[in-house]
């Protein structure tokens, strides 16, 4: 496919760099993606850039790992993300010239994958795809190396297809099936262009093997444990908490249900207010909503909670780690990403059945083998396997493994 026109890839912020693009592109004249010494030239593909949420924070310590790295994404905020991706070059791709892009993007998933075969990557030696979103379609140089770390396979077009689609307006669901069909065949192809997949969760490894027939590796998203710190023994309150956003598929509504049942103490944290209202609406006396917190109160709260009620079925799911963290237990539903990161009977207990019966026993198991005095020290120790110096040294080992040598950082 030919070079698309210049103006359409834009550069964010250029003054952070001296070079423009087109001398960014004119770096690129040879060195094939084995450098036997030499520092790659990274390019880091990321969906879109308007939050700061699991997917970002790797996307933050592949920016630490890879310094001089460009990024180039498909919208682009630069005050809702964090001093350390603005510190790189972001360039967006065409999509950001459309109406409204920075808050409807969504609207514009089935025009990506062109934008990202526009992209010219031809200055680069090594291009890692952070794909939840459409992002690893790029077309890399024959000599580059492609990575591809996978938070999800786009579940909108896969697995919870039905799901987006019901709860959608008509004239959305009468466009999604020719849309969603297309766009599924051009997912699967370009799954082609990457040399290596990694994912972020064993559940997400099968479903890589499920939708695109491709192998992978798991190396578990970084999690700030250091941020976390226990309460004395003393200050653990008689609270379980349910925190995170109150979407349907998280399943706010089982935790609602069962401490109905419960009748104990149940903290909610979390948006947005829609949401928080229709569910308080149903909720008994001894359910408190608290809304969105700042980032020390929740803390605190994870340190001082019974434990984390956590009923959603989660690609990873980063919010079990930092209670762990803190010190505390977990009960989760058993499915998804808690199976890599819970482990029954030690750091939590699961459930097997997403259902408030299934929950109720949960909470009445726990409490009768009196799970909630699971050794704190233990369970903070099972937490700091997922620090980001495990994440770094695991990338790290996959690059060398593909003759990319890189600088390997000293201390945390």
């Amino acid at each position: 496919m030919s070079t698309v026109d210049a103006s359409l890839v834009q550069p964010l912020d250029p003054g952070q760099s001296g070079r423009s693009e087109a001398e960014v592109r004119g770096s690129a004249s040879h060195g094939p993606a084995i450098l036997h010494g030499a520092q790659p030239r990274v390019a880091l593909i990321h969906y879109w850039l308007v939050g700061m949420r699991g997917g970002e924070k790797v996307l933050e310590a592949l920016c630490r790992l890879f310094p001089d790295a460009d990024i180039y994404t498909h919208v682009y905020d630069p005050g809702k993300v964090s001093s350390t991706i603005r510190r790189h070059r972001v360039f967006t791709t065409n999509i950001a010239r459309l109406p409204m892009a920075r808050r409807f993007y969504t609207k514009y998933v089935s025009k990506m994958p062109r934008a990202l075969e526009d992209l010219d990557l031809s200055a680069y030696d090594l291009v890692i795809s952070s794909e939840s979103g459409p992002a690893k379609g790029v077309i890399p140089q024959p000599n580059a190396l492609h990575l591809s770390y996978v938070h999800s396979p786009m579940r909108y077009i896969w697995d919870q297809y039905g799901l987006y689609r019901k709860n959608t307006d008509p004239l959305t669901r009468a466009l999604m099936g020719p849309l969603t069909s297309r766009l599924r065949s051009w997912d699967v192809t370009s799954a082609a262009r990457v040399d290596d997949f990694v994912a972020n969760s064993h559940f997400v490894q099968r479903r890589i093997m499920k939708y695109w027939r491709r192998t992978s590796h798991v190396i578990h998203p970084p999690v700030d444990v250091s941020a976390f710190a226990p309460s004395p023994d003393t200050e653990v309150g008689s609270f379980y908490l349910y925190a995170g956003e109150l979407t349907s598929y998280k399943r706010p509504d089982l935790a609602i249900e069962a401490f109905n049942r419960l009748d104990k103490p149940l903290i909610v944290i979390g948006g947005p207010d829609k949401a928080r209202r229709a569910l308080a609406r149903g909720a008994g006396r001894n359910i408190r909503f608290l809304g969105r917190v700042s980032d020390d109160k929740l803390k605190s709260y994870f340190a001082a909670c019974r434990a984390l009620i956590f009923p959603g079925e989660e690609d990873f799911g980063i919010l079990p780690v930092e209670v762990m963290a803190a010190g505390r237990p977990v009960i989760a539903y058993g499915r998804g990403g808690v199976l890599d990161t819970v482990v029954d009977g030690e750091t939590g207990h699961l459930f097997h059945d997403q259902t408030a019966d299934s929950l109720v026993d949960a909470v009445r198991l726990f409490e009768s083998e009196q799970l909630q005095r699971l050794d704190s020290r233990l369970i903070m120790s099972h937490a700091a396997r997922f620090d980001e110096t495990q994440f770094r040294d695991r990338f790290i080992d996959l690059l060398e493994s593909h003759g990319i040598q890189t600088v390997r950082p000293k201390g945390p």
